[in-house]
Parts: structure tokens; C-alpha cells; sequence
């Protein structure tokens, strides 16, 4: 059985989050997501959902069959407790590949790094659909009693 693993933030599922871990999925037999803590999260703004929020969205996805918090202080920690096969990163994640690699390795895990490609859509990450709903929506135009209901 191939144990795949996929990271990240997950903050506002949006159709390249689910990409990401489609794509993770067909690598092999079960999928593991490990979901940021929000005290963990520094390389862009605080997640707008709670971390319990955002984990339990994840869990509920098709693909997943495994979603759980990530520890607070050894990230390597859920990895070691996992023995995944495969992790996959999304294509916008701030590791590199090769020192990740060797981390494992220091670690005495023997995990094949997977770099995921992009989803090909123009709102496919959680910053962008913020930048949008800023752009589009704010402040907020006078109700269009044509647009209710959608």
C-alpha cells in the first residue's frame, strides 16, 4: 500500500486545492493531509478560517482519507508517525524539494518528494479570491434585486 501525504494551509478550499489533492491522491492507495496550524502559518497573511474549521473541510473531501492538524513545534513529527511513501508539495509551496529531501533523510525517513503543477485557473488560490472579492465586491455595491439567490 502507497501512503501519500500532502501539506498545506487550506484556507478557503477553492478548485486548485482540490486539484492539488486529486493529483496527490492518484499517486497512491491513501492519502494523508496534514493541515498548517494557524500559529504555524508566517509566510503569507493568517488564515481566515481556524485551523479546526479548515481541517474539518479537508476531511469531508473525497479524496482524503486522512486529515489531522499539524504539530505545533516538529512539522517532521505527523511525517514520522505516517511513514508516508510519497509527499506531495502544491506548486506554489515554499519548500525546496532537494533540501526537504535531505531533511527526511537526516530523519531516517525515506519519502520521494512530489512536486504537484499548478491548477490552471484564474482563481485557484485563496489570496487571489481575497484580492477578488476586494476588487469586485468592496465596498460593497447596493443589492441587485436581479442577483438574489446566488
Amino acid at each position: 500500500m502507497i501512503r501519500v501525504v500532502a501539506t498545506g494551509t487550506f484556507d478557503i478550499l477553492h478548485p486548485g486545492h482540490l486539484y492539488y489533492l486529486e493529483e496527490s491522491r492518484r499517486l497512491g492507495d491513501e492519502l494523508f493531509v496534514i493541515v498548517a496550524r494557524d500559529a504555524n502559518v508566517k509566510h503569507k497573511p493568517r488564515p481566515i478560517l481556524p485551523e479546526d474549521q479548515r481541517v474539518r473541510m479537508v476531511r469531508a473531501l473525497k479524496p482524503v482519507d486522512h486529515a489531522l492538524l499539524g504539530d505545533l513545534h516538529d512539522m517532521f513529527r505527523p511525517i514520522a508517525e505516517i511513514r508516508p511513501d510519497i509527499i506531495t508539495l502544491g506548486f506554489n509551496q515554499h519548500f525546496d524539494e532537494e533540501d526537504l529531501q535531505k531533511r527526511l533523510r537526516d530523519r531516517e525517513l525515506d519519502a520521494e518528494v512530489v512536486r504537484i503543477s499548478g491548477y490552471p485557473g484564474s482563481l485557484a488560490s485563496s489570496s487571489k479570491i481575497v484580492e477578488h472579492i476586494f476588487r469586485t465586491r468592496a465596498p460593497f455595491p447596493p443589492a441587485d434585486p436581479a442577483r438574489e439567490g446566488e
